[in-house]
């Protein structure tokens, strides 16, 4: 696989897993009402971008991520105080639809306003005087929506009931907890498709498909033979097939098999392989495979379960084992990868596409700063407390935690770098 396949398929991949996570995100405040400005792939400058109702769609440059800037998360880029000049443009009931801030005289249907006071989100009125002389005073009640309008660009105006911060303790938990929801929902998705489309290994005692060179397909072994016992002991399931090949590796095995309304004998002798140190016995069989959308879901089930118990099994083991940065990968490492396993094919990539997405919702969920599970964890405490943690200081935190994940991701990058590449 060259490189521009390779960089194809591991951004496929990585936009994949970060678009439904943000996603998760995106369906789950508009649910709750928050005003949600933008849906992003990526950092850096813009790529692409449209805008859909109140939300523009961005991919951006770098693709290392995403996010979903909902109002009332961070400062509101405009604000309006008292003695500022601009303009008003009104609707039908007089009541003001946008705010212009700048390039006013090319807006020629405007009222021209000095501002008194104003509030955007409580009460969204905005008072000013109408004549240059300072005495007609003037209170204009704001529509919803309403929008600013600065160097020609509309920004819509957040009420504070629209804001992130005005929903529901229980609103914003499952906001934010929506994104790693949606990757664990991915890959059970992916794990149903795979079944559906290539099936799933069942535990009954059937040749499954065979290699071009193994010694299955030598002795005359063939797909969908029934392997009633081997050297006279019955086997009922196929683990108990693989374990007696296992035990036996360059030992001549007899087996008795079903083929059709046949029952023949087939001598099979398992080549040996040392596997960690093992040497075991493979005949150049895989397991075999049904196809049913029951058995598709409930497979689906078990591998989103097994993946999940195995990733967090080895979290569990980098933080209590002896730390080494050859335990971690970044997008290159992650890359190498990808491009060894898509030259297996393609429900290898699918498979593996399900389980970085696993790992990138457990990750996401780890009490840390800047990630999910940190705003979490600031959730439970406000909800033990009573009251919210000072914005301010959680928005510090969570400054200095995404600080140092991108120096962490730096480092990790960089060792993927020396590792394989120099």
């Amino acid at each position: 696989m060259n490189t521009l396949n390779t960089i194809i398929a591991f951004v496929a991949i990585f936009g994949a897993l970060v678009f439904f996570h943000e996603l998760g995100h995106l369906i789950f405040a508009k649910r709750a009402g928050i005003l949600c400005r933008e849906f992003a792939i990526g950092f850096g400058p813009k790529v692409f971008s449209f805008k859909r109702s109140e939300t523009v769609y961005t991919i951006r440059l770098l693709p290392l991520g995403g996010f979903v800037r909902m109002a009332g998360e961070d400062p509101e880029m405009i604000e309006i105080k008292p003695g500022q000049t601009v303009g008003l443009e009104l609707d039908h009931e007089g009541k003001v639809k946008k705010i212009i801030i700048n390039h006013k005289d090319e807006y020629p249907n405007i009222k021209i306003i000095e501002v008194e006071q104003a509030d955007l989100e409580h009460e969204m009125y905005i008072m000013g005087y109408e004549d240059e002389n300072g005495e007609k005073l003037t209170r204009f009640s704001i529509s919803e929506p309403a929008f600013f309008v600065m160097d020609h660009q509309e920004i819509q105006i957040a009420p504070y009931h629209r804001q992130f911060v005005s929903k529901t303790l229980g609103q914003r938990a499952l906001t934010i907890f929506a994104g790693p929801m949606a990757n664990f929902i991915l890959a059970f998705a992916v794990f149903v498709l795979i079944g559906l489309l290539q099936g799933y290994p069942v535990d009954k005692p059937i040749i499954g498909e065979l290699t071009k060179e193994g010694s299955a397909r030598q002795a005359g072994l063939k797909q969908g033979d029934i392997v009633l016992s081997i050297d006279g002991s019955p086997v009922a399931t196929w683990t108990q097939v693989v374990d007696i090949i296992r035990a036996h590796p360059e030992e001549k095995l007899m087996f008795k098999i079903q083929r059709g309304e046949k029952v023949l004998d087939v001598s099979v002798t398992p080549e040996a392989k040392t596997v960690q140190g093992e040497t075991i016995g493979l005949i150049g069989v895989y397991s075999p495979m049904e196809k049913s959308i029951l058995g598709s879901f409930k497979q689906g089930a078990l591998e989103t379960y097994y993946w999940t118990k195995q990733i967090v099994s080895g979290l569990g083991h980098l933080i209590t084992g002896q730390f080494s940065l050859d335990m971690l990968s970044g997008p290159v490492g992650i890359a190498v990868s990808t491009n060894k396993v898509a030259q297996s094919g393609i429900y290898y990539v699918m498979k593996w596409g399900a389980i970085l997405s696993i790992n990138l919702g457990i990750v996401n969920l780890l009490p840390l700063p800047a990630l999910d599970g940190g705003r979490l964890l600031f959730f439970a405490i406000e909800g033990l407390r009573g009251k919210p943690i000072d914005r301010q200081k959680e928005g510090m935190v969570h400054f200095i935690g995404f600080a140092l994940l991108m120096l962490l991701m730096l480092v990790v990058t960089w060792n993927d770098i020396q590792k394989f590449f120099l």
